[in-house]
């Protein structure tokens, strides 16, 4: 049964604890829907000012809409088009602090101002990527990107 916990202590070791609880919540389960929903609620519950949060996983090419947190979602990203798409192709962690600065970002949702892309990975294939969108400016930072790298590692290893 889940508990929510009461997080504490520095962003990182915030972080590592819900890491944790992500594991031990996971923990025995292989359906990937399953643990990619309950990972998004997890996320939902912890992340304090953000409005979507959700999973976009590679199908025949190309990002399809997954579990998620928030309103109604693009349901298909190509491969390098906009922030989830571009860190598919280059393969690692995109920080926009301003999403209209960003080229070619997809507005799903016209309240989005930040947003952090996770790429998803197994065996060195990006096999989805963790989206996070929040209404503020400049909302995400490295310390965020860092207990997410940590969160995506945990959970990819459960899909």
């Amino acid at each position: 049964m889940f508990t929510q916990t009461d997080y504490s202590g520095s962003s990182l070791e915030q972080y590592t604890m819900l890491s944790k609880q992500l594991q031990a919540l996971l923990e025995g389960e292989n359906n990937s829907i399953a643990n990619l929903s309950n990972a998004s609620a997890l996320l939902n519950q912890f992340l304090e000012r953000t409005n979507w949060v959700g999973f976009y996983l590679m199908e025949d090419g190309e990002l399809v809409l997954g579990p998620f947190q928030g309103l109604p979602a693009c349901v298909r990203i190509p491969v390098g088009k906009g922030v989830c798409g571009t860190a598919v192709s280059d393969k690692k962690t995109i920080l926009v602090d301003d999403v209209q600065s960003f080229p070619g970002h997809i507005a799903c949702d016209a309240a989005s101002r930040s947003e952090v892309v996770i790429p998803l990975m197994k065996e060195d294939q990006v096999i989805g990527v963790l989206d996070i969108d929040s209404p503020e400016l400049s909302r995400f930072t490295e310390e965020d990107r860092q207990g997410l790298e940590l969160f995506a590692e945990v959970l990819a290893k459960h899909l």
